[in-house]
């Protein structure tokens, strides 16, 4: 660390710990100057001659407590998450992406070069995971297979988080399905509803359409149902279909998601009953959603459409980073007074005025220092792109981001279920200890930006079947790039 880094983290420290500085010393002088100079008899006759005010000061403390512990908001407990493992024939090398392709005849020699080297430069391993139904030469695109990968898929994570937490699933309150682009009748929540035999009462939501990001929307969701629910449980699903959404056209744009998108689901339980914080892992502190749909551009760079062969797939557009920055910064503007220490807040405050004052239109905004405020961070894994522009955005160290990075590289770009398979690689690594701040970031379209910020209850082990179990030991591995 070197000194400018010292000279910060003190001005860090003093500016967050002044008020106690300031005000607890004298604080104390008064009490001790009032208490020194009543006897005990002195005490007892206040007490005496002012006992219907002392009554009634009880009462209205009594009442103010009531009040408050009755209209805060419950708290929200992440008991436990399970993070889908895919079978091990299902693995997909470079070598054998490369040769599948190349059996399509769809693909014409431009396409096969075009994806090659997007696969080079994704940052993605030789152990990714896609459906059986892609393996299959030809593949299958059906909706018989898209169900198979859906039932593999949510129902593998369920049956671990119910084996690791030991719940009925009766005791479900709440259901919250999100699957962007495989909505099928009936419904995905339907689907797990009838599998596992949910009570008939159960809050079920099933969200389409809202891309990568949709993680986050489904536990502000869960979170806010369970404002409204007592004593309950909200099972929370993030999962991505591949099967019927494979693109079969040569439009450069629609080609990336091939190289990209991999087989993965989560599945997250909350509570809000008082007797499970002990038993669980994080307490959910933060949700910021931020949306910029209104903005054309922004509401089209990732669109599902047909080409001119009426082929159908999910186009990219090359605004896409430029337009994730902004909702990026959008986000954190909000996100950063709930969660910078005044310190950061005073310097990006005074750079803000500074700036207006002068008309300085060349001075860069300050970018406030996040790494005060989170101890670890799961950034989406939607690409190399998108994990080297939020390390220099927000400028952080390879450590802060090697959770993303490796999530890229062992499992692909699993659309909503990313984070939780980069908290499971933080967990695995012995890192989570009580007390650390864990910040979500996740981005889809539409355009959104979505953040999510927990706290870690105690220092958490990684669950049993955790995804990382069977190879954390070959992590972090080098990354040309």
């Amino acid at each position: 660390m070197n000194s400018r880094n010292y000279v910060k983290l003190g001005y860090h420290y003093l500016i967050t710990h002044f008020l106690k500085l300031m005000l607890v010393p004298p604080v104390m002088a008064v009490l001790f100057t009032n208490v020194s100079l009543l006897t005990l008899n002195q005490l007892q006759l206040q007490l005496q001659y002012n006992l219907v005010g002392v009554i009634s000061l009880i009462t209205f403390a009594i009442f103010g407590c009531t009040v408050f512990f009755m209209s805060r908001p419950r708290s929200v407990y992440l008991v436990d998450y399970s993070c889908y493992l895919p079978p091990s024939d299902q693995k997909v090398s470079y070598q054998k992406f490369m040769n599948n392709s190349s059996l399509i005849q769809d693909f014409s020699e431009s396409s096969l070069e075009f994806q090659r080297k997007i696969l080079v430069r994704s940052g993605l391993g030789e152990e990714t995971y896609l459906p059986e139904s892609i393996h299959c030469t030809p593949p299958r695109p059906t909706m018989a297979a898209a169900r198979e990968e859906a039932e593999q898929v949510i129902f593998g994570a369920l049956d671990n988080l119910f084996e690791n937490t030991k719940i009925n699933p009766r005791e479900i309150g709440v259901l919250v399905v999100n699957c962007s682009l495989f909505n099928p009748t009936p419904s995905l929540s339907a689907m797990i509803v009838n599998k596992y035999k949910l009570r008939g009462n159960v809050k079920s939501f099933n969200l389409g359409g809202m891309g990568c990001s949709a993680g986050v929307i489904a536990v502000d969701l869960a979170s806010d149902m369970l404002q409204i629910l007592r004593n309950t449980f909200a099972l929370v699903v993030s999962t991505e279909n591949i099967t019927q959404n494979w693109y079969f056209g040569n439009k450069k744009a629609m080609l990336i998601p091939n190289c990209l998108f991999r087989v993965g689901g989560s599945a997250v339980l909350l509570s809000n009953k008082p007797l499970d914080r002990k038993r669980s892992k994080y307490k959910l502190v933060h949700t910021v959603r931020t949306h910029k749909g209104s903005d054309e551009k922004a509401f089209s760079c990732v669109y599902q459409e047909q080409d001119e062969c009426l082929k159908t797939g999910v186009s990219l557009s090359k605004d896409l980073m430029a337009i994730a920055g902004e909702a990026l910064k959008t986000n954190i503007t909000t996100l950063g007074p709930l969660v910078l220490p005044i310190s950061e807040q005073i310097l990006f405050f005074a750079t803000f005025v500074a700036k207006r004052l002068f008309n300085a239109k060349k001075q860069k905004p300050y970018i406030p220092d996040f790494k005060l405020a989170f101890d670890h961070f799961c950034i989406h894994a939607g690409g190399r792109a998108v994990i080297d522009e939020l390390e220099k955005s927000l400028k952080l160290s390879p450590i802060h981001v090697e959770a993303s990075r490796m999530t890229l590289h062992r499992f692909g770009n699993t659309s909503s279920s990313s984070i939780w398979y980069e908290l499971a690689y933080t967990e695995a690594k012995g890192r989570m200890r009580k007390g650390n701040r864990v910040w979500q970031i996740a981005f889809g379209s539409g355009f959104k930006c979505n953040s999510a910020v927990w706290m870690a209850l105690r220092d958490v082990e990684p669950s049993f079947k955790n995804p990382w179990e069977h190879c954390i030991d070959r992590y972090p591995v080098k990354i040309d790039l």
